[in-house]
């Protein structure tokens, strides 16, 4: 059996799509070959130090606070967290490394749980270090952050043993802070048969309403953290130029919710916008059925796995091209090359998004076209079995299996 250790700053249920894509995969490797270990933070009191976590150990650290939610994790004292997680991380790696010795480590994103990994490397130059790249901030902003760290932050690139990303943008990435080793881009991916589901049209119906939709009522649907970069304002203020029967539910939280609510008020749409909270994988999918039109136009995207969730369930997406989106949505005017998958906006621009909307609801036979294509992709290319097993293969190569 080989060990290899991931260093997160966030995990379960602390989650986003970097987060989901650990547990997917290795849920689906063999205990028998492969034991898994995380360090990661605490940030609720009521969580455990340690808890196994599907096939993952998980080492939670750090400050916390009884209760803690995602708003929570930028306010003091848990802010703090992220910068003394590398050090904290580390003096944890070390004491397990002693008692299981770990035949690889690696960083879940290149965020601040990147340093414990590198610190790790330079400890134990002997251990296989792979980075992971899975950043859905922009590219800028992930150089930017690091301020005077730069050149440490440049190191946690040709540090590293081996390099996996999850899309061609985030290959760009890596390459440009230096790596030159094997890299190899594995995308994220999409619990196929639990998206594609099929529910009874009695329960969709109840469903609907439930939500109080009529039969002529489109409703557009996010799953997203309420922050900037995914861009539910643009959406909100793409609503007065769509018809009064067009409503937008958005399923998230996040620190914008009380400036998206304002916007709301401002634009005299409160009753075509629902802030609906969190919501977990299970029922994700009867909410999606239940809607009409997939959309997040993201100012950047490390990859999307939300976007193959929604095609795999169905639903057309609107979205713009930005980071990891391009690899997998595909533009009839864009992209005439390709098979089309959904519609494609710019970014910061909520009229483009409203002609799409208007677009899919006027054109239901290519709608329909469209909707069979992405499907498809999604299911043979991003189920997470599929991921799995790739992943599976690199760590082997990696680890010398």
């Amino acid at each position: 059996m080989k060990r290899i250790l991931f260093f997160s700053l966030t995990y379960h249920p602390f989650i986003g799509g970097a987060e989901v894509a650990i547990k997917e995969v290795t849920d689906r490797i063999s205990q028998s070959e492969y034991a898994f270990d995380m360090i990661t933070l605490r940030f609720d009191s009521a969580l455990p130090k340690f808890e196994r976590v599907g096939n993952i150990d998980v080492f939670r650290i750090g400050f916390t606070r009884r209760g803690a939610t995602m708003t929570d994790l930028k306010k003091f004292p848990l802010a703090l967290n992220k910068y003394l997680y590398p050090f904290w991380a580390l003096a944890a790696a070390v004491v397990l490394h002693r008692r299981k010795r770990y035949d690889a480590v690696m960083s879940v994103m290149t965020s601040y749980s990147s340093f414990a990994a590198l610190f790790f490397k330079m400890l134990f130059p002997a251990v296989p270090y792979i980075v992971r790249s899975d950043d859905g901030d922009p590219i800028e902003h992930l150089k930017k952050r690091v301020g005077i760290f730069s050149p440490l932050f440049t190191r946690v690139f040709t540090k590293a043993d081996f390099a996996v990303t999850t899309s061609s943008y985030l290959e760009r990435f890596v390459r440009s802070m230096g790596y030159k080793g094997p890299l190899a881009v594995v995308p994220n991916g999409v619990n196929a048969a639990h998206f594609s589901q099929r529910y009874a049209p009695e329960e969709l119906n109840a469903l609907k309403r439930a939500l109080g939709k009529k039969k002529e009522d489109v409703y557009l649907i996010t799953t997203s953290r309420l922050v900037s970069k995914n861009a539910c304002d643009d959406v909100i203020r793409a609503l007065p130029l769509l018809p009064a029967r067009v409503s937008f539910l958005i399923f998230g939280t996040g620190p914008d919710e009380t400036m998206l609510r304002a916007l709301v008020e401002k634009l005299g749409v409160v009753n075509r916008v629902r802030f609906m909270g969190q919501i977990g994988h299970a029922e994700m999918p009867k909410y999606l059925k239940a809607s009409d039109i997939y959309i997040r136009p993201s100012l950047s995207e490390g990859f999307g796995i939300v976007f193959v969730e929604a095609m795999a369930a169905g639903l057309p997406v609107v979205a713009t091209q930005e980071g990891g989106i391009a690899d997998f949505l595909f533009d009839a005017k864009r992209n005439p090359d390709k098979p089309t998958t959904g519609w494609a906006v710019d970014r910061d621009s909520p009229k483009q998004i409203a002609e799409a909307v208007k677009e899919i609801l006027e054109n239901p036979e290519q709608v329909a076209r469209v909707k069979k294509t992405a499907k498809k992709m999604a299911i043979e290319k991003y189920d997470w079995n599929l991921i799995a097993e790739r992943m599976r293969t690199l760590f082997g190569t990696i680890v010398g299996i």
